[in-house]
């Protein structure tokens, strides 16, 4: 079930693994290669989170801050989270189609983990 976006805004809505509570929050859209390379890049913060798709991998070259980073699969689901300072090199999930990108330490406190679902809702204009 392959997913196409447009750079954009819209809603995270994560669906905690082992029925966990269903949290909504803010997302950029990133799908253009533009917006996929600058991603949080000179960001000192970021409001929820930013998707990256398509992606598999991630870096924090240039990154002024910690981040959370989700590795998702075609159908949505959550293969791996990990927290990455900044200057780091993400191994490619070979699984992975879209990446999420927050804050440190925000994801958890979502439920997003291994395991758990998302979906994105898209703001329409």
């Amino acid at each position: 079930m392959g997913r196409r976006w447009q750079d954009g805004r819209g809603k995270l809505i994560v669906h905690g693994a082992g029925g966990a509570s269903v949290v909504a929050v803010p997302l950029e859209i990133a799908t253009s290669y533009r917006a996929r390379t600058k991603g949080l890049l000179g960001r000192d913060s970021v409001d929820g989170a930013i998707l990256l798709s398509p992606a598999n991998s991630v870096h924090t070259f240039r990154m002024r801050m910690p981040i959370d980073v989700a590795y998702v699969d075609r159908d949505l689901g959550v293969i791996a989270v990990h927290t990455m300072k900044p200057w780091r090199l993400g191994l490619p999930r070979f699984r992975s189609r879209h990446v999420l990108e927050a804050e440190a330490g925000v994801m958890a406190g979502w439920g997003l983990r291994a395991g758990a679902r998302v979906e994105v809702a898209v703001d329409v204009p």
